[in-house]
């Protein structure tokens, strides 16, 4: 049986994408691989790197994860001193190999690479417009709607085309695009996603979190602000305000779940800070009498010292994490008790035997894979008793910019009341963070969407609403 099925189970909400581009460097392509393995995490479907020599362009991509797809021979048919990468997930478009970045194209700008992080909320719109006037499209990637839209601007210079692009697509997006003697940032209005610049040995290097800079030793200098494009050339940096940036929209679930605890992201704030102020919170929110709290790996661990040292209870792993998961595995034939989590997650009985056990974890989308580990601590742990507490609010609506949610009926509190989510997983009791409690732990609080908790979506939708 293919892992992915079985992940799926176990990682219910997913991973969006991961860009990483550097301008500059001879060994421009080896830095882009290594800034692709630190921000694996962002998606693990697939990968790609672009380079440019200042003449030519070379491109290399496959299905797989970054070390498998990138060997020292692959990486030596990527020569130039600048390149972009793309770590994939799919959010729109399927997992198959056309769908994977950078997508590459020759236009009247000559030869163009692009990657995406983020989802365009009127992509199919725009996407109908362009077929009408001939547009033939190779994958069904959002994605190379912009790259459409670029090949059919009307501006003269490379600059003038993507402002006039970035002003008409909608939704979020960090783009980085590679042309024969420059590399371009730009970012949404809202700044849903992160994108951040840095610089390594003079070269400027962009990425979705700072973590890809630390790997290759890079200085973070600043994020790329909204609506903001970054021209990088042999020139040095040139900034312009290519759309307007009125309000803020700054992805809360990157602080909460996607982004490494070693990124800084929105502004410089420190993830894992975050997330301890996260648990926190959610201890003054809900504390409960407990002998020791448990995290659920790895996303749910500062959240949980953040619990233990507001609440005064020991901090302990009662759940080990297997790293070593590949992408295939021969499922048993014969059944197997909560498989789908066993083979990532195991209990630690002398931890969990006989203690009242407090359970953090980051969130709870459809409910299946957190009914399994309460009954995992509470059989084979031998737990007393067993206390769910979840670091966010009630997930209750899917995300449309970027992150691949389930939709609204599949989420379990969008259908259900807190005590009838308790009762379906067993737990003695449960509680997540309040919306309150969760922007009293984040600077500047109304920087952020919050949508997939309020269903107050900041960025409109051009057409039929899709979360009715």
């Amino acid at each position: 049986m293919h892992c992915r099925g079985l992940l799926d189970k176990i990682f219910e909400m997913r991973e969006e994408c991961g860009v990483f581009g550097i301008y500059g460097h001879p060994e421009a392509a080896n830095l882009t691989y290594l800034g692709l393995y630190a921000l694996q995490h962002r998606g693990q479907e697939g990968a790609g790197i672009c380079s440019c020599d200042g003449h030519t362009m070379y491109i290399e991509k496959a299905m797989g994860y970054v070390s498998e797809i990138f060997s020292e021979e692959r990486l030596k048919r990527l020569p130039g001193h600048a390149a972009i990468g793309h770590n994939r997930y799919s959010t729109a478009g399927g997992s198959m190999l056309k769908n994977v970045q950078p997508i590459m194209a020759n236009c009247m700008l000559g030869a163009l690479s692009l990657a995406h992080n983020g989802n365009l909320t009127n992509a199919a719109s725009l996407r109908k417009q362009l077929q009408h006037n001939g547009a033939i499209f190779q994958s069904n990637s959002d994605s190379e709607v912009i790259l459409h839209l670029i090949a059919h601007a009307r501006g003269g210079s490379s600059g003038e085309k993507f402002i006039e692009v970035a002003r008409e697509i909608e939704g979020a997006f960090s783009l980085l695009i590679l042309l024969e003697d420059e590399l371009v940032a730009i970012r949404d209005a809202f700044g849903v996603r992160p994108l951040s610049l840095g610089q390594f040995d003079g070269a400027y290097v962009v990425a979705s979190e700072t973590c890809a800079f630390d790997l290759i030793g890079a200085t973070y200098i600043r994020d790329i602000e909204p609506g903001e494009m970054l021209i990088i050339n042999q020139n040095g940096l040139h900034s312009v305000k290519a759309i307007d940036s009125n309000k803020r929209a700054y992805c809360v679930f990157e602080f909460i779940y996607f982004a490494r605890p070693d990124s800084k992201i929105f502004g410089g704030q420190n993830v894992h800070r975050i997330r301890k102020e996260l648990g926190r919170r959610l201890a003054i929110d809900s504390h409960v009498d407990a002998d020791v709290v448990i995290p659920v790996p790895d996303s749910g661990v500062p959240s949980t010292i953040g619990y233990a040292e507001q609440s005064g209870l020991p901090f302990d792993l009662g759940l080990v994490r297997n790293h070593y998961v590949g992408r295939t595995f021969i499922e048993p034939k014969s059944s197997i008790r909560h498989f789908g989590v066993k083979i990532k997650l195991n209990a630690i009985q002398h931890i969990n035997r006989g203690q009242r056990v407090v359970i953090v974890d980051d969130s709870i989308v459809r409910g299946t894979t957190s009914k399994k580990i309460v009954k995992m601590i509470r059989e084979l742990g031998k737990a007393k008793e067993v206390h769910l507490r979840i670091s966010s609010p009630c997930t209750i609506a899917p995300c449309f910019y970027g992150i691949n949610t389930p939709t609204r009926n599949e989420l379990i509190a969008a259908t259900h009341q807190v005590e009838e989510i308790r009762k379906y997983l067993t737990a003695d009791s449960l509680a997540y963070l309040s919306i309150e409690g969760l922007r009293s732990a984040l600077p500047n609080p109304d920087d952020y969407c919050y949508a997939c908790f309020n269903r107050e979506y900041p960025i409109g939708f051009p057409q039929e609403d899709p979360t009715s």
